[in-house]
């Protein structure tokens, strides 16, 4: 019961977050907007089966977590990186939470069915792709396996918990350089499993105005040529 309601409060508080959230300055923008593609890819939380508590005294459930996936290192666009499912639309999708659905199911067999939306957040512009992206955040009613479907896209498939997301030894600000101006923004590192860049923006803002996020040090920094030694692109 008590995870229940545990579980219950963090939706409602991501729900209240999505209705609140609005971006300030989170990317650089994209230098032709009138060609960017669309897409959109699902924030999707969730009550993991069961887990051994990492972070003693947590903000949220500590059974709470967020799916994830790493990329295949061949893809062009943000090889290796980690992000949430999803993609370009397709002209089939009828709006941003079809694409996020289709895209979710082809990449880690998630079941559409067991999906409940909890609203859209504003599209973030990606300069290094020319896309804007639509967080599409979802709550998983009926959690069910998950595995990366298609390894020329997906190598891996993570149900991250979101208590060592926010425990603060696992918070850092990446910098990295974009048109030759320095940038820096937060990121994440759980148990060597780096999340940066627009994903780590997303979940970064929705911890925040969901009310979740433990005091960090915000002046702890590492260059993102450190766990990705190669011209990164997952932050622009």
């Amino acid at each position: 019961m008590r995870q229940e309601q545990r579980a219950g409060d963090a939706r409602r508080e991501l729900l209240s977050a999505v209705e609140s959230l609005r971006w300030v300055q989170a990317l650089p923008p994209l230098a032709r907007p009138a060609d960017a593609r669309h897409a959109a890819v699902l924030v999707l939380f969730g009550v993991l089966d069961s887990v051994v508590p990492a972070v003693p005294d947590a903000a949220v459930a500590r059974e709470l977590d967020v799916l994830l996936q790493r990329r295949a290192a061949t893809l062009r666009s943000h090889p290796s990186e980690v992000s949430f499912p999803g993609g370009r639309r397709e002209p089939g999708d009828a709006d941003a939470v079809a694409t996020a659905l289709r895209e979710a199911e082809e990449e880690t067999g998630v079941d559409p069915r067991d999906v409940e939306i909890l609203g859209l957040l504003p599209e973030l512009p990606l300069a290094a792709s020319s896309h804007l992206v639509t967080p599409v955040v979802a709550w998983w009613r009926t959690p069910s396996q998950v595995a990366a479907v298609d390894h020329a896209e997906t190598v891996d498939v993570l149900r991250v918990p979101v208590a060592e997301l926010l425990d603060p030894a696992s918070r850092f600000m990446s910098v990295w350089t974009f048109r030759g101006r320095e940038r820096e923004a937060p990121a994440f590192d759980v148990g060597g499993t780096i999340v940066w860049g627009f994903t780590a923006i997303v979940l970064d803002r929705l911890f925040d105005a969901a009310g979740w996020t433990v005091p960090w040090d915000t002046d702890r920094t590492r260059p993102v040529e450190e766990f990705f030694p190669r011209p990164a692109r997952g932050g622009e």
